[in-house]
C-alpha cells in the first residue's frame, strides 16, 4: 500500500529555485532589478528592501514589488516564508530604497483573513512576473481560493516612520 502524498504546510511554504539554471536566472533577474532600482529606476513599483538580519544584525537587501492598494502600502512574498520575511518579522522595521532615497518603515503582518484582496491586487498588477508561484490562481480567482492559499503568502502592511 502506498503512502499518501505529503501536502506542504502553507505556514512554512518556501519556493526556492531548484536547478542551477533557475538559481542563476533568479540571481541575474534580482541583480538586474536591484541595480536599476539602486540607480533610481523603479520597474513597476520595484524597491530594494533593506532589513537587518535576525542573527547577524547586518543589512540584507533584496528587490521587492511595493503594492499600493486602497491608500495603504504592502509587501507580498510570492515565494513564501523567505529569509527577508523571517528577518522582517523579527526586526519589524526596514527601509525601502530607490536610488539615493531611502524610506524607513514599520511593518505589520496581516492575518490570513485580511489577505485575499491584497493578493488579488498583487496578482492583477504582477501576475506576468509572479503568477507561477500562485498555482494557477489569478486576480479573478474566488475569494475562498485566495483564503485557502493565504497562509503560504506572507503580506506586510507598511507604514512610514
Amino acid at each position: 500500500m502506498s503512502q499518501p502524498a505529503q501536502v506542504p504546510d502553507p505556514a512554512t511554504r518556501l519556493i526556492a529555485p531548484t536547478t542551477r539554471l533557475g538559481v542563476a536566472a533568479t540571481e541575474l533577474l534580482n541583480r538586474l532589478v536591484a541595480a536599476l532600482t539602486k540607480a533610481g529606476i523603479s520597474l513597476w513599483g520595484s524597491r530594494v528592501l533593506a532589513v537587518r538580519g535576525r542573527k547577524s544584525g547586518e543589512w540584507r537587501t533584496t528587490p521587492v514589488n511595493l503594492l499600493t492598494h486602497e491608500g495603504a502600502r504592502y509587501l507580498v512574498a510570492p515565494r513564501g516564508h523567505t529569509q527577508w520575511v523571517r528577518n522582517l518579522r523579527v526586526a519589524g522595521t526596514g527601509e525601502l530604497r530607490v536610488g539615493r532615497r531611502a524610506e524607513s518603515f514599520r511593518a505589520v503582518e496581516l492575518p490570513d483573513a485580511d489577505k485575499p484582496e491584497v493578493l488579488r491586487e498583487y496578482l492583477r498588477r504582477w501576475k506576468w512576473e509572479v503568477g507561477y508561484f500562485f498555482d494557477g490562481l489569478d486576480a479573478d480567482s474566488p475569494t475562498e481560493e485566495l483564503l485557502r492559499i493565504a497562509p503560504g503568502f506572507p503580506v506586510f502592511r507598511i507604514t512610514l516612520d
